[in-house]
């Protein structure tokens, strides 16, 4: 059994139109947010997919 790889180490998922996901204001102010308590200026790759995670979860719920 293999480790899983850390997103950064992955190769770029296959590109179609229905994949592209935007970020919505109100997540890219929220991953903000999460970098600025954990003391970063911008957000990074793991505030981005922490909140677009979320939502996706909240989507599963509802």
């Amino acid at each position: 059994m293999t480790a899983k790889k850390a997103p950064w180490n992955k190769e770029n998922p296959k590109k179609s139109s229905s994949s592209a996901k935007k970020m919505t204001p109100a997540q890219k102010g929220e991953a903000k947010k999460r970098a600025k308590k954990a003391g970063r200026p911008y957000p990074n790759l793991v505030d981005n997919m922490a909140v677009t995670r979320k939502k996706a979860s909240a989507k599963k719920k509802g």
